[in-house]
């Protein structure tokens, strides 16, 4: 039989490397004949960049630029080992980790550092450029990334803005003399699972402002400010980021890579599926066994197992899910396709043991799955 294993991470727990060799081995009691197959995934958020690191066969390119408040940082990207791809992860450059909670603001940060990765990828002479846009510190639209790539945002008396959000609302005009040479000989993807506007009550400012240290009156003045950018950036780029679903993620940069980058937006899995070859992979699979660390309603919303589930369908491919803990009831379970569920920690005391035994509980799981296929109680 051929098994695809196909997880996401356990947060906290288990890598999905770790969770692809614990299934293995419990699969490995039961079957003497086995193919196994091992592609563990992730659908944009933490863990991401070394799901990505595997496939592309990348090493790590560390560069000194500046963090959310222009403080120079050393931090990292990933380039593939024919030097043609790049992955940046917004998050080591300009995420909210890198500041104390006290200086989180972003009426004040920028994502000018994120910029300065991809400004040295291009000089690197990358032909695609992938980016993660999760755990940002930034409200500013893409300014500080369009910055780092030679725009300028002009002010009404034609002096270059700060790309920073408090400036959104005195932008008047674009300069595009100095862009990068490069930029529009490059590729762009951004990892995008959020279904935002631009700006409004369910845009950037308003939704996420908050939890980036905005106070209500300066979600408003964000606000009003993206809603300014995005009315210069249609007049002076022909672009209409309001009207792009996911403009408003990682404080608008979905739309600002949009339209200074001719970024195309995707889900998350799928762009790690692509990058796998995963619709390929799991052709002619008896099973594909995946997993995270708690099945709820949230997994269906463009996670990691609701894009294995895709796929698998298109091919007939029954999934079975091995999850930490399982939140769904067994009607909600039938639902999402899944052909089998299991809670690894069920009968576990507590959160802290059951994290601890992961993996042999894992191995017990898959061990368990194994033994109820042979009885044919679940066919593929």
């Amino acid at each position: 039989m051929k098994f695809v294993l196909a997880p996401d991470k356990y947060k906290g727990s288990l890598t999905g490397m770790e969770f692809c060799n614990a299934v293995e081995k419990g699969l490995r009691m039961i079957f003497n004949d086995l193919e196994i197959v091992k592609i563990p995934l992730a659908d944009g958020g933490d863990g991401t960049i070394e799901v990505v690191k595997k496939y592309l066969n990348a090493d790590s390119v560390v560069v000194s630029v500046s963090d959310p408040l222009y403080r120079p940082i050393r931090s990292a990207y990933l380039l593939s080992s024919n030097k043609k791809t790049a992955f940046i992860e917004m998050s080591e450059a300009s995420g909210y980790k890198l500041l104390q909670k006290s200086e989180l603001n972003c009426m004040y940060t920028t994502s000018i550092g994120t910029g300065e990765l991809i400004a040295d990828a291009l000089d690197k002479g990358v032909e695609e450029i992938i980016l993660g846009i999760g755990g940002s510190a930034t409200n500013d639209g893409g300014m500080g990334v369009a910055s780092a790539l030679g725009y300028e945002f002009l002010d009404k008396n034609e002096d270059v803005l700060n790309p920073v959000g408090e400036s959104l609302v005195r932008v008047k005009k674009i300069n595009k003399n100095n862009i990068h040479a490069r930029l529009a000989k490059v590729k762009f993807s951004v990892a995008c699972d959020v279904a935002n506007p631009f700006y409004g009550k369910d845009g950037a400012a308003y939704v996420y402002g908050p939890q980036k240290g905005a106070n209500p009156k300066e979600v408003a003045s964000l606000d009003i400010g993206l809603k300014n950018f995005a009315n210069i950036i249609k007049s002076e780029l022909g672009f209409d980021v309001q009207n792009l679903n996911g403009s408003g993620a990682a404080g608008g940069l979905g739309g600002g890579a949009a339209a200074f980058l001719n970024a195309t937006l995707k889900s998350g899995i799928d762009l790690i599926k692509e990058i796998s070859n995963f619709d390929n992979t799991i052709t002619n699979a008896d099973w594909i066994i995946t997993g995270e660390g708690r099945l709820d309603t949230q997994t269906l919303s463009g996670k990691t197992i609701a894009g294995v589930l895709a796929s698998a369908e298109r091919k007939g491919i029954p999934v079975a899910a091995l999850c930490g803990s399982v939140l769904l009831t067994k009607e909600e379970q039938d639902k999402t396709g899944l052909k089998y569920v299991s809670a690894v920690s069920k009968d576990t005391e507590s959160l802290e043991i059951a994290m601890k035994n992961s993996y042999e509980n894992l191995v017990h799981a898959a061990h368990s799955f194994g033994k109820i296929i042979t009885q044919n109680k679940y066919s593929s």
